[in-house]
């Protein structure tokens, strides 16, 4: 039998945790708090492909989400578009742009490409801070319009965005979780424990990892248009390197490589942040070791020592019935 949390059972139970979450909390504070966390949890479920399952460390992922979200900034601002509209095309942008420097950055392996793409997120960076008649520059984009009715359901209230927002991580998920358990996810798993081993199989090494890094970088794109048009303001800060660490942070202690892990990381870290902040600029200080327990003492994650835990209790069940 399926333990709970990998059984559909449990992500039923997830899943209705999330739907009545707004009954309990009553508190829009807290709505605005949780619905961040499921944007940048879709972000790093899509870090979480290329890095934990490909294998290449992308340190441009926030830069990618500021694609999508200035693409969204940019159309409904000032060009008149609607969000569902510019919605559409900025994931297509997104992507686009992924293949691009993808089969530029992919050629390289290792420390190699993350530092290739440490210097894209950086250039995205610049470029969106100083091309003040395309990004509004430093002063960024005011104004962008809330997501439109769709049908008699009008998105204008926190609690209507929360429920957008867990819609579209839900279909992130059950997206994901499809991609990973193909084909598809066992050769970016491949590719990820060997490149040789994988391109000896047959695997086209720069086709299959393109794909991911396209696919992953969707995922960010689709982040940022929600992200802007849930906060209606976006400036040259959502494209900063330190997203993508933070991002990277969820993965690490949620389970590096599993499904459940970016998602557990994404939507308990920021929560641990804001019960710190009563310590106000002491509350790193608390929050560092923490972490760096959690690295040493949990390497491989929450989920993925869970899993590990129960693979070797399984394999000691196994011995005992031999």
């Amino acid at each position: 039998m399926k333990a709970p949390l990998t059984s559909q059972l449990g992500w039923g139970l997830l899943l209705a945790a999330a739907l009545v979450f707004p009954l309990v909390t009553g508190n829009d504070y807290h709505l605005t708090v949780m619905s961040t966390a499921y944007i940048f949890a879709i972000a790093t479920v899509g870090l979480n492909l290329i890095t934990g399952y490909t294998g290449q460390f992308n340190l441009a992922h926030s830069g990618f989400m500021a694609v999508g979200a200035y693409t969204v900034g940019i159309l409904t601002v000032d060009h008149g578009w609607s969000f569902w509209a510019a919605f559409a095309l900025s994931g297509v942008v997104t992507a686009a742009l992924g293949y691009f420097i993808g089969i530029l950055s992919l050629r390289l392996k290792g420390h190699y490409f993350s530092i290739f793409t440490l210097c894209v997120g950086y250039i995205m960076f610049l470029v969106i801070e100083k091309w003040d008649g395309l990004t509004h520059g430093t002063v960024g984009i005011m104004g962008i319009p809330a997501p439109g009715p769709i049908g008699g359901l009008a998105f204008d209230t926190p609690l209507a965005l929360y429920y957008l927002v867990l819609f579209w991580l839900v279909v992130g998920m059950w997206a994901m979780r499809r991609i990973t358990r193909s084909l598809l996810g066992r050769t970016f798993e491949a590719i990820r424990n060997s490149d040789e081993l994988a391109e000896a199989l047959g695997i086209n090494l720069m086709r299959n990892k393109t794909l991911a890094f396209m696919l992953s970088v969707f995922y960010a794109g689709m982040a940022g248009d929600l992200y802007a048009g849930f906060v209606r303001f976006i400036g040259p800060g959502v494209a900063g390197v330190e997203h993508t660490f933070d991002m990277t942070m969820y993965m690490l202690v949620g389970g590096l490589g599993t499904l459940l892990g970016p998602l557990l990381g994404a939507l308990t870290l920021p929560w641990l942040t804001q019960y710190l902040q009563f310590l106000q600029e002491y509350r790193f200080i608390v929050f560092g070791p923490i972490l760096v327990l959690l690295v040493i003492f949990v390497p491989h994650g929450i989920v993925g020592s869970w899993q590990s835990w129960r693979a070797r209790r399984a394999a000691a069940e196994g011995q005992r019935h031999a």
